[in-house]
């Protein structure tokens, strides 16, 4: 289970340096538009927003249906793999080590 938090961490900070960078240098409307012109632009956005309702579904399995899922989910499609990476590392320490906890949530048995 380290190992996973320190994939976690890893996966926070370096989500936050390119959104920065992102936020800071890009312009979303015009990058975006060159990104949606490009056949593997559009590749990638499937593939991406593929991985985010999937993450979102392991949220909302994990979590209920509920506002605390809404948010999170909500999150990962404005925030991408940093939602994911938090949500991820939150749910590594609260299983306290156990990885039915961790992937089943409040649903584990024992």
């Amino acid at each position: 289970m380290k190992i996973a938090k320190i994939l976690a961490v890893l996966g926070v900070l370096a989500m936050t340096a390119v959104l920065i960078y992102g936020f800071t240098e890009g312009n979303f409307s015009v990058d975006g538009g060159k990104i949606i012109q490009n056949p593997w632009g559009i590749v990638s956005l499937v593939d991406l927003y593929t991985g985010f309702f999937l993450f979102s579904a392991w949220i909302i399995f994990r979590e209920g249906f509920n506002l605390r899922s809404i948010v999170w989910v909500v999150l990962m499609m404005v925030l991408g793999f940093f939602t994911a990476s938090l949500y991820a590392l939150i749910a590594l320490y609260q299983s306290g080590g156990d990885w039915q906890k961790f992937w089943m949530g409040r649903k584990a048995g024992g």
